[in-house]
């Protein structure tokens, strides 16, 4: 029986595409090994969004071709989208494939068998118009599924080299999502996480239907108990979307939405689409219609240009807009880009200074937000034994308004659905008290639909 392993850097849906792209060596009957083991076929999907993601991509491809000579190595992803000629030069590469035609790579690899001859199968990105359809049926994560329901970006942030590795908006079709979140509620899954490059855009290329509609139509699924959207742009949050959000009883409460920057000058730098008061009006609008709504976001600091006067115009908006959590990062240069070009690049000191505030700002956060709770009962779908001590028979998982939440419990209730009181508390993590497990929800038939 041959041997694949993959090797997967970058974020969530490059997750997504690897498990798809599993799906189609095991259809070919392939056995699936640990990366440091000797395989037949070495899949890495690369990431690109720093340029130490392109030095990490390419330790890992030379890792793969010392641990076994012999073996067909493919590089798939956005650095092999966007520089497939410096991969052909690492010595050991067979096979690169882009972030499209990656459903070709079965015939790929047998084309190289029969032929030993390296192939360069990257195409121009920004010609594609057509979402890529690949299913994933099943995860390694018992408890929430991933579905992709879009792929790249046409906003060009000056920062951001994504548009160029992933090309321009195009969205899956509303029946194929739905039909592969059946097959997902028919796997067992609870909940799905709706994700993409640019989730929130979905139907921007469409006619007459958008996300909204994607949402409605979700609500419908009979068996599915949780729909969370993996990020969504202030811009996209329409009323149509607060609507649905309002009235589906399937929907988190909690919105990812990346802020970037806190003050409107360095938003226009990096040709981000609204201003702070855009944005505050938006999650203002947010916490009307769902009380207790968890928003958490992005935050890149000390980008080009940003003074000290600019973050703490930042630092004083955060505040104001009580995130429930903020990822922050420091702004790195990625060649390619307006922002690695600009001149005033913010020194690595003040930067990480920066950094820390934003954090501590974030831990408080996320501790204000975590004790409105106290006292009441959250739904949580426990996702694996608590982590920090695996034997005291505690579990961990998420509410659906994105509280860590560990209690007592048995492994059995893994992917149950199971109500908790909140009883202290914390960060990262919030202690609770086992209620009961929910039973699954049939829908009633609508009278009136």
């Amino acid at each position: 029986m041959s041997t694949v392993a993959f090797y997967t850097l970058g974020c969530k849906v490059n997750f997504y595409d690897t498990e798809a792209i599993w799906q189609l060596f095991k259809n070919e009957g392939y056995e699936q090994v640990d990366f440091e083991q000797t395989a037949d076929v070495y899949v890495i999907n690369t990431c690109t969004v720093t340029n130490t993601g392109d030095k990490k991509s390419r330790q890992i491809i030379r890792r793969a071709v010392r641990r076994n000579p012999d073996a067909i190595v493919a590089v798939t992803g956005c650095y092999a989208q966007t520089s497939p000629a410096e991969i052909m030069a690492i010595p050991g590469v067979d096979l690169v494939i882009g972030t499209q035609s990656r459903d070709q790579i079965i015939p790929l690899v047998k084309q190289f068998q029969e032929q030993r001859q390296p192939i360069n199968a990257v195409r121009n990105i920004m010609k594609t118009r057509e979402f890529e359809e690949l299913d994933v049926p099943d995860f390694a994560d018992r408890t929430r599924a991933f579905l992709k329901i879009q792929e790249g970006c046409n906003n060009f942030c000056t920062f951001c080299i994504i548009p160029w590795s992933r090309g321009l908006m195009r969205s899956r079709q509303a029946d194929s999502v739905l039909k592969q979140a059946h097959m997902l509620v028919e796997a067992g899954y609870k909940e799905i996480v709706l994700t993409g490059i640019h989730t929130g855009g979905y139907g921007e290329d469409f006619q007459n239907y958008d996300l909204a509609d994607l949402l409605r139509d979700l609500d419908k699924v009979d068996g599915l108990q949780r729909i969370r959207i993996s990020s969504i742009e202030a811009s996209q949050i329409t009323d149509k979307v607060i609507d649905v959000l309002n009235h589906s009883d399937k929907m988190c409460r909690h919105l990812h939405v990346p802020l970037q920057a806190g003050d409107d000058a360095v938003l226009a730098r990096m040709r981000r689409k609204y201003t702070t008061a855009e944005f505050g009006g938006k999650i203002e609008k947010l916490h009307r219609a769902l009380p207790g709504v968890a928003i958490t976001t992005d935050v890149i600091v000390g980008f080009p240009g940003e003074t000290e006067e600019m973050f703490r115009n930042g630092y004083r908006f955060m505040e104001q807009m009580q995130f429930a959590e903020m990822h922050v990062f420091p702004y790195s240069k990625r060649t390619g880009t307006p922002a690695a070009r600009m001149e005033d690049q913010v020194d690595e000191e003040i930067k990480n200074e920066r950094v820390h505030e934003l954090i501590d700002l974030s831990e408080r956060m996320q501790l204000a937000y975590a004790q409105k709770f106290v006292g009441e009962v959250l739904e949580v779908i426990p996702e694996r034994t608590y982590k920090g001590a695996p034997d005291s028979g505690l579990l961990m998982g998420y509410s659906d308004n994105y509280v860590n939440l560990v209690f007592p419990g048995t492994e059995d209730m893994l992917g149950q659905i199971c109500r908790v009181k909140l009883t202290e508390a914390g960060v990262n993590e919030s202690k609770g008290e086992f209620v009961r497990v929910m039973e699954p929800v049939r829908r009633k038939a609508a009278v009136n639909s």
